[in-house]
């Protein structure tokens, strides 16, 4: 068997369906992409070549910026609420044990296997301003209960919320698993030496927990610069483009407006901002060398 996969020759074999389907499936799209975001391509005809002009005018177009930002604060909401109270979760269930532990689970993770569809129009129905859900429950407490939220103020509060609340199960079991791959050796260990709940969760969990964290702030990063069909679903960036987002925004041009060279130079910017926020994350989670001298220094 060792002989047989030194064969440069069964390597080669074993390695080329997967290179053939990335050349194919993903490098072919992302060139092709490149090559229309140059052109006033509208998906069917004939077609010009016109330089960086779709890049020109994505500088000046308000609703492509109103959809990054839009997306980015998405980013912001899942790093910043969603990930924190899903490691907490995780946390808790690790310790709850039994059949709570299964059942509370499964609860979490529910919204993830409901479709996205059902989930949007879900929503819809408990943001209603005339009988939704949301509005009887201001009004059992005294409130007006005739609260538009998809109104201009609102609108991208409600789609962030319900972005949060469909993607925390993903978040939670990604960090469960993580937590369940520690050794109960260490907390054992803690527990001798007297450490309390909150100290072994910062002290040992949060530490070890690292790789696990920068995989699932990547992908969070990641989902929210492509995230389309429920916000489709929903609003589908209205009302105006107070709820667009950067996929909704590249869908509607691509293939709504016939600007596909347009909607091409948008993936061509969405690809290098999922790139840069990579890069980033990962220099933000780097383990840093601990320098000699400094440690020499400082006793």
């Amino acid at each position: 068997m060792k002989k047989l996969y030194s064969n440069k020759l069964v390597i080669f074999s074993l390695v080329l369906p997967g290179i053939i389907v990335f050349l194919f499936a993903i490098l072919a799209p992302i060139c092709l992409s490149v090559y229309y975001g140059f052109t006033d391509y509208s998906g069917m005809g004939a077609y010009s070549f016109i330089g960086i002009e779709n890049y020109r005018q994505l500088v000046h177009d308000e609703a492509f910026w109103t959809s990054l930002k839009n997306s980015l604060l998405l980013a912001v909401g899942f790093i910043c609420i969603q990930h924190p109270l899903a490691l907490i979760v995780a946390a808790v269930l690790d310790k709850l044990g039994g059949k709570a532990e299964g059942f509370f689970r499964c609860v979490y993770f529910i919204p993830n296997v409901i479709s996205v569809a059902v989930i949007a129009y879900l929503w819809k129905f408990i943001y209603n301003p005339d009988f939704g859900l949301l509005n009887n429950i201001i009004k059992v407490f005294g409130g007006k209960g005739d609260i538009n939220w998809f109104s201009n103020e609102t609108a991208i509060w409600a789609v962030l919320l319900v972005l949060i609340w469909h993607g925390f199960g993903w978040g939670m079991l990604i960090y469960y698993t993580g937590i369940k791959n520690i050794d109960p050796v260490l907390y054992e260990a803690a527990a001798i030496d007297g450490a309390n709940q909150r100290q072994t969760f910062l002290k040992i969990t949060l530490p070890l927990m690292k790789p696990v964290i920068q995989v699932n702030v990547t992908m969070a990063v990641i989902s929210a610069l492509k995230q389309m069909e429920t916000v489709y679903l929903l609003t589908n960036g209205g009302p105006g483009n107070s709820t667009q987002f950067t996929a909704n925004y590249l869908y509607q041009q691509a293939f709504k407006a016939f600007k596909y060279g347009y909607g091409n130079a948008i993936g061509v910017i969405f690809i290098i901002i999922c790139l840069l926020a990579t890069v980033f994350l990962n220099k933000v989670f780097e383990e840093r060398d601990i320098n000699p001298r400094r440690v020499k220094g400082a006793a």
